[in-house]
């Protein structure tokens, strides 16, 4: 079932090349069946899934000379995000809806139907190849999405920038990988196996060196900071769909690497350097926060408050590395915290870059100093964007506040200066969404305003289920935390071994 669940979508987009007479209206369908069909399966594999280690595991020789096969399975960590794949791609595909007329829709969504199998690929794959083959796959979708359906005079270099920064990072990331098999006995690139058998233990440089072209790689897909500039520009010239899936499945792809790979592979760098990653993500934090309190563009203030979110991700890591302080639950705290925090800003600022496509396709701008007094043209606009900012700023009640009390509750034993910084970040955040919220819809009308009416129902309809199920994690996580704690823990026991 998880080889059909990942591999649908791509012959799905196999299947839409082929039929080069459809109408959009029927392209678009198709592909929210198929997006729909997906979230079906991968609900499928939630439920079945018994909660104890790997589970829906298939393994088959691929390149054995290399020590290398095809091996995917799913646990507490990479459910989660594959259910997250599933709900914004399809919501994108509903988004799509209001694009029937618009040029090359059928390659468009075949696109994007290969993009979704990459992304569940990577999140199944328990192979170091095998990940980053979708890792790499994924970057090349992307690109292709940026330059060929992008906006404004510079979409085609903010997607070449894109490319040429994450490609190098996945050249790092090999490196690392190969460093991986070197060292393992027998050589192997199997995930399972080297978590089992890490192959560096006791080797402080060579172990150091590896989690350093690993760290790399991962933390330009993340972006943390200083890794962090080819986001924005890839944001802002993006379509909406575009950026809806960079920062809610692409971005987590850095995340999970480090959850997956980095800390139970290489356990002792790991504790070694976990304060370098705790400093890492305090700075990602407090930059991502005071640099998008400084932007005019809404779309460029939302890019920059990813990295400001990932960096708490990566606070939650590194303090579950640190030996200084806290206990085994506590630091399960913290893992458990950083793969909700994962969902949670995948439903998020998926909805927040939906909603921001609502701005470029009335008036063609970002600028929120061309709008003002939208609230009351747009209140559906309105309302829905509010609540994602209230979300996005972690207001109980949202699935942000479960994840940030998780973390924070987590780090503070462990690290607690760079947690008490950390905290500065949800003041700067709040500020930033007051502010864009008032400058956008209740300050007095811009020179756009007028041009500006309310959302269709496709576009209603793709933000109304990720909010919804922000609202569910946020006022009923156990559903959620049921399955990520238990492969939390074992982390946390991998690498304090």
């Amino acid at each position: 079932m998880l080889s059909l669940t990942v591999f649908a979508p791509l012959v799905a987009a196999a299947l839409l090349l082929a039929a080069r007479r459809l109408p959009d209206r029927v392209v678009v369908w198709t592909w929210v069946v198929v997006a729909a069909a997906e979230l079906a399966l991968t609900v499928a594999l939630w439920v079945t899934y018994d909660g104890d280690g790997i589970g829906h595991e298939t393994e088959r020789p691929w390149i054995p000379g290399a020590g290398a096969g095809y091996h995917v399975g799913v646990d507490g960590l990479s459910l989660p995000l594959l259910a997250l794949t599933a709900v914004v791609f399809l919501m994108c595909a509903v988004h799509t809806l209001r694009r029937e007329g618009e040029r090359d829709v059928r390659r468009f969504a075949a696109l994007f139907l290969a993009l979704e199998t990459t992304c569940l690929g990577l999140f199944a794959a328990l192979d170091l190849i095998l990940f980053f083959l979708f890792f790499d796959l994924s970057i090349v979708g992307m690109y292709l999405v940026i330059a060929g359906w992008g906006h404004g005079a510079r979409a085609a270099r903010s997607a070449l920038r894109f490319f040429l920064y994450t490609f190098v990072g996945s050249l790092a990331l090999l490196l690392g990988f190969i460093g991986l098999y070197a060292a393992s006995s027998p050589h192997t690139f199997d995930i399972v196996e080297l978590t089992g058998d890490p192959p560096l233990r006791g080797e402080g440089a060579g172990g150091a060196l590896v989690l350093l072209a690993l760290c790399v790689g991962l933390a330009v897909k993340t972006p943390t900071f200083p890794f962090h500039t080819w986001l924005p520009p890839a944001h802002t010239d993006a379509p909406a769909a575009g950026s809806a899936v960079l920062a809610a499945v692409l971005l987590k792809m850095g995340t999970y690497g480090f959850v997956r790979i980095a800390m139970p592979v290489l356990p002792d760098a790991w504790r070694t350097y976990a304060l370098v990653v705790v400093v890492v993500g305090v700075v990602s934090v407090l930059y991502g926060a005071l640099v998008a309190l400084a932007q005019t563009g809404f779309k460029r203030m939302v890019a920059y408050t990813s990295v400001n979110h990932m960096g708490y991700v990566l606070l939650a890591l590194g303090a579950a590395g640190m030996l200084g302080g806290g206990d085994t639950g506590t630091r399960t705290v913290a893992v458990s915290g950083a793969v909700v925090q994962m969902v949670s800003h995948g439903l998020i600022t998926g909805a927040l870059f939906l909603l921001s496509g609502v701005l470029w396709d009335r008036a063609g701008t970002y600028a929120m100093d061309a709008y003002g007094g939208l609230a009351g043209p747009a209140p559906r606009f309105a309302a829905l964007t509010a609540l994602a900012a209230f979300a996005s700023l972690g207001l109980p009640g949202f699935s942000g506040f479960v994840a940030e009390f998780q973390i924070f509750a987590g780090s503070l034993g462990p690290a607690p200066v760079p947690t008490a910084l950390a905290l500065l970040g949800i003041l700067v955040t709040a500020g930033l969404f007051l502010r864009a919220l008032h400058r956008v819809f209740l300050g007095p009308p811009g020179s756009a305003t007028a041009s500006v009416r309310d959302l269709r129902p496709a576009e209603t309809w793709s933000v109304v289920p990720l909010l919804a199920l922000s609202v569910a994690v946020g006022l009923a996580p156990r559903w959620l935390l049921d399955t990520v704690e238990p492969a939390a823990r074992r982390v946390v026991e991998l690498v304090s071994r």
